[in-house]
């Protein structure tokens, strides 16, 4: 079938539909960004870490929430009733509660902060950071009142449980390590209700038993320690179970203790708040126990290898003092005068050597110079170029000539123009043609009216030959 003629009005679609299109303005398409992540995702919670903490004068605090791929900006306004704003530290891992929001001016997606919790934790960490800040800001921590523990412990306090792991493995470490050493042994509860008040009362209970004991051997209170340290442990466990010895009563009693403790709580990676007010932690009970008989254990190594270190330290005394034997002869020959005079000998050789080296490098700058001035001057060639100025002085005195030739025929033909225009005005060229010219013959003015002239003057009138002399009549 033939296609469908067409009239030459019909032109067709003139604007298809497919070549139509809407645009948006920057603002319009953020609005529509903005409410479509407010809409499909709101409220939610987002872990991370802290960066670039910022708090304005305004009270607002902004900061960037990160991990190992991504960040996210984050803004917590001054009237948002939020707890735990002194969490938000540069380098805090939290986990906060916001709505995701697009701030419009700048074009980028932020969290609008509701809540803020410590990553992975509930209210027990979050307790435990607070007491842990609040004991840190009155120096229970401090590095600086953190006592020594003895070298050779005889006699050391121990409170845990009498049925625990903690127990079995500070002794078996104990009798393996230093047998001889004394144990005084307060038991308690590690764990539960009420056990954080009976490892409190256990710390003070030995640091009276020491009291009365040193008192009693010296006859003078506090002159000398009974016991030379105590040990506070249990096994691992969850923070629940470890959370009698994050107790702030705990934490007093370990301040108070006239006695250094060692805390050996939990595991490796289980840290309490006894850890950090206790003299020396310990990552486990057996490590603490290796801790306290370190220096009876190495001692014994130290007795049985006493021959071959005295010889070490022997040999290595006598080796210093040879080598201190040579550094003083060295000494005395570098500061012999024949050293001294060598020295300023080849000093002197160094410098005859530099300054020949000098005098050879100027004389060879000077000769290149002087190669270059010569060629320079061998390019440029006096007699050449002297000859090339008189070619062109002879060519500039050729052009002069030829130019003044010119300019003389150009006179020449101009005054034989405006001779020959002034020979066709000339009035000998008009008496040529039969005129005549009459004039005053007193006074050769031109007579050309009648009204000139009166009766009895004379007159001179120049024909093409001669003149005519006549006197005017009546």
């Amino acid at each position: 079938m033939s296609k469908q003629s067409k009239s030459q009005w019909d032109f067709g679609e003139l604007f298809p539909a497919e070549t139509t299109r809407r645009v948006l303005t920057v603002s319009e398409l953020t609005t529509q960004v903005k409410r479509l992540l407010e809409k499909s995702i709101g409220l939610l919670w987002v872990t991370g870490e802290v960066t670039n903490l910022r708090v304005q004068s305004s009270g607002h605090v902004y900061f960037t929430l990160k991990d190992a791929n991504a960040q996210l900006n984050c803004v917590l306004f001054r009237g948002e009733s939020v707890e735990n704003r002194d969490l938000l530290q540069d380098g805090q891992k939290l986990v906060v509660q916001g709505d995701l929001t697009v701030y419009e001016p700048r074009g980028q997606y932020q969290l609008v902060v509701r809540a803020v919790e410590l990553q992975g934790v509930g209210a027990l960490q979050l307790a435990f950071e607070r007491l842990k800040r609040k004991l840190q800001a009155e120096g229970l921590f401090a590095p600086e009142r953190k006592r020594p523990l003895p070298k050779y412990p005889q006699r050391i306090g121990l409170v845990t449980s009498p049925t625990g792991a903690a127990i079995r493995d500070v002794l078996h470490v104990i009798q393996r390590r230093n047998p001889a050493l004394e144990i005084i042994f307060v038991p308690c509860r590690v764990q539960g209700d009420g056990a954080a008040q009976e490892i409190a009362t256990a710390i003070r209970l030995l640091n009276e038993f020491d009291a009365g004991q040193a008192s009693r051997l010296t006859g003078q209170a506090g002159h000398l320690s009974y016991l030379d340290l105590l040990l506070i442990t249990r096994g691992g466990g969850s923070l629940e179970d470890l959370w009698a010895f994050n107790e702030e009563v705990v934490a007093r009693a370990l301040f108070e203790s006239a006695v250094p403790v060692v805390s050996a709580v939990g595991h490796e990676i289980d840290f309490t708040i006894s850890d950090f007010v206790a003299d020396v932690r310990a990552a486990t009970p057996s490590a603490a126990a290796e801790i306290i008989t370190e220096g009876a254990f190495a001692s014994r190594q130290f007795v049985a290898e006493a021959s071959d270190w005295m010889a070490q330290r022997i040999h290595r005394r006598l080796e210093r003092e040879e080598e201190n034997f040579r550094q003083w002869t060295q000494r005395l020959l570098r500061l012999h005068p024949r050293r001294r005079l060598n020295e300023k000998l080849q000093l002197l050789d160094d410098l005859q050597t530099g300054l020949l080296r000098g005098v050879k490098s100027r004389w060879r700058q000077c000769q290149v110079l002087w190669h270059n001035s010569h060629q320079r001057l061998l390019r440029v060639r006096p007699a050449q170029l002297l000859e090339r100025r008189h070619q062109r002085l002879r060519e500039l005195d050729r052009r002069l000539r030829e130019q003044i030739v010119q300019r003389l025929k150009g006179h020449q033909n101009r005054f034989a123009t405006l001779e020959a225009r002034l020979r066709l005005l000339s009035p000998t060229n008009v008496l040529e043609r039969g005129y005549s010219i009459t004039s005053d013959a007193a006074t050769g003015k031109v007579i050309r009216d009648a009204g000139e002239v009166s009766p009895g003057q004379p007159l001179k009138t120049r024909l093409k030959k001669g003149e005519i002399r006549s006197v005017v009549a009546d």
